[in-house]
Formats: C-alpha cells, structure tokens, sequence
C-alpha cells in the first residue's frame, strides 16, 4: 500500500466516521435524509460515485487523480444523476407493480409494501430491477459518458464545464462497441439487475443510501469501462 492509498482512505474515514460513532450527527443526517430527500441524493452521489471513479482511476492508472480529471464537474454531474437515480427509484417502485397488476398479480402492490421478504417480493423487486435497468440504464449510462468526455475535453475545470457540448461530435466518438459490449450487456444484467433487486427489498428510506453505496461500485465499473474504450479506440 502507497502512501497516496494511505492518505485517501485516511480522508474517507474522517468524512464517514462521525456517522458511525456520533449519535446526534446520525439522527441529523436520519432526519434530513427522510425530509430532503433530493437534496441528499445529490450529496451521497456527488461524493460517492466521484470516490467511486477516483477508485477506479487508481486502478486503471496507479493515481487517484491525473490532470483534467475534474473532480468538481464530475461530482456535480453525480449529483445531478443522483437526483435522476432516486427519481427513476420512485417511478419505476410505484409503477411496475400496478403494472404487474395490470398484468394479473393482483397483489403486486400489497407484496411489494408489505413488511419482511419472500419471494414473490422478491419476483416484484426483480421485475422493478429489471424495469429499471433496461429502461433508464442504458439512457443514464450514456448520458454520463457523454459528460465525461466532455468533463476530459475541456480540461476537467468548472469554467470548461459550462461551455456548450458539442453533442453530435462527441456522440459520434463515442465507442459504442465498447458500451455495449461492457456497460450495457455485461454491468447491467449481471450485476445492476441483481443489485438493485436486493436495493428494492429493502425500506423506502434505505434505498437511495443503497444505491448511493452501489454508486461507489458504479463509478468504479464505468471509469474501467472509459478506460477499456480508450484503450480500444488507440
């Protein structure tokens, strides 16, 4: 272990711990979580996921954090994705079980709310999971890497940030080979679909903290992903 793997989970562990061991400090975050429920979803996933690709950038490059990385931009393009994230959980949680009742599981809904687990929660949970990770995933995915392309085509600042992104080129550049052979057909059915079913079991107020832990694994996954995409467009 280097002394830069030292420093960074030394940092981490000062930004968590007080959650941990301070009583008051939990209820505060307990209570503002249940009454800004958006506001909080942008934090933990600007903080998370942007940990999350400087995880995944130490593993792919030996460094946390290279020149035009632009850790600003991209927490605050994780946390803009954060709210989408807790706002597609909303949606897809309340509409595919009355969708599955439209289907003829009379009793998605009463399941799906209903208190411990069991399997058919647990078929309602996978079908929300499935729901969401075809329909909004691949969207998200792509959304993001159109920003990071953008965040590294700018030289990682705020100011480069804000200047208009020059939608079709980077589109066009993009590696689609590489995302849909990685990203969308590996990330997704083997590890979100599962992930997220679990994420569905648990308490509404649960999910989003879920999530944004999963946030972690995500950035890790996609900046791998950017990486093999660069490496195969060399």
């Amino acid at each position: 272990m280097k002394k830069q793997d030292v420093i960074f989970i030394l940092g981490v562990a000062v930004v968590l711990l007080p959650f941990f061991i301070s009583e008051p400090v939990f209820r505060f975050y307990h209570t503002f979580n249940a009454e800004h429920g958006m506001v909080m979803s942008f934090i933990k996933f600007a903080i998370l996921s942007t940990l999350g690709e400087m995880i995944g950038l130490r593993i792919s490059t030996g460094l946390y954090v290279r020149r035009g990385f632009g850790i600003l931009p991209r927490m605050l393009v994780w946390g803009i994705l954060g709210m989408g994230i807790n706002a597609a959980m909303v949606i897809f949680s309340n509409g595919t079980p009355v969708f599955l009742q439209y289907l003829g599981m009379d009793d998605a809904v009463a399941v799906f709310q209903g208190e411990g687990i069991s399997w058919r929660k647990a078929f309602v949970a996978f079908i929300v999971s499935v729901s969401m990770n075809t329909f909004f995933a691949p969207v998200f995915m792509t959304l993001h890497k159109i920003t990071d392309t953008h965040i590294l085509a700018t030289g990682g600042t705020l100011r480069g940030f804000f200047t208009p992104i020059r939608m079709g080129d980077v589109m066009s550049g993009l590696n689609w080979h590489a995302l849909w052979g990685f990203v969308f057909k590996k990330t997704i059915p083997f590890f979100w679909f599962p992930a997220h079913t679990v994420t569905f079991l648990l308490p509404g107020n649960s999910r989003v903290l879920c999530a944004a832990l999963l946030g972690v694994v995500l950035g890790v996954l996609l900046a791998i992903g950017a990486r093999k995409s660069n490496v195969k467009t060399k």
